[in-house]
């Protein structure tokens, strides 16, 4: 099982090619996107960037969030009905786990469970288009 590494998008580039003017603020919020090892909601977008800004507002980086949903350029997550947090839509496809306590997301893959999946769609007589997977859990104690 392999830990995923996160490839480095260009959203400004995403932005540009949409047709997307790139203003200020938004430069700030996709450099911090970009920069992101995490998988921050918006709020948590919103506490980086006006620290680096203080004139953006939450509703820029809603509306910015939004348009790069809208071109593909990121992926929306609401795990455990907690807030939408993003990730990069770039790189291989990959899982989640989940730490309950802490909040932390741990992207990896996982070639067993990829053959499993095929393996059950197959048996049910179905072709696998897409999926998401979610593990949820804790750190075990040592005993």
């Amino acid at each position: 099982m392999n830990q995923t590494v996160i490839q480095k998008p260009d959203y400004e580039a995403a932005l540009r090619e949409a047709g997307v003017r790139i203003t200020r603020p938004r430069r700030v919020i996709l450099g911090i996107l970009s920069d992101a090892g995490d998988h921050p909601d918006a709020m948590e977008i919103f506490r980086r960037a006006v620290a680096i800004d203080n004139s953006i507002s939450l509703s820029t980086v809603y509306r910015t969030m939004k348009l790069l949903e809208g071109i593909g350029a990121i992926h929306r997550h609401a795990f455990e009905g907690g807030p939408s947090r993003f990730e990069p839509a770039v790189g291989d496809h990959h899982d989640h786990l989940i730490d309950i306590e802490t909040g932390d997301v741990i992207e990896f893959q996982s070639d067993r469970i990829e053959e499993l999946q095929q393996e059950i769609a197959r048996e049910l007589g179905y072709e696998i288009v897409h999926h998401r997977l979610e593990l949820y859990g804790r750190k075990r104690r040592r005993r």
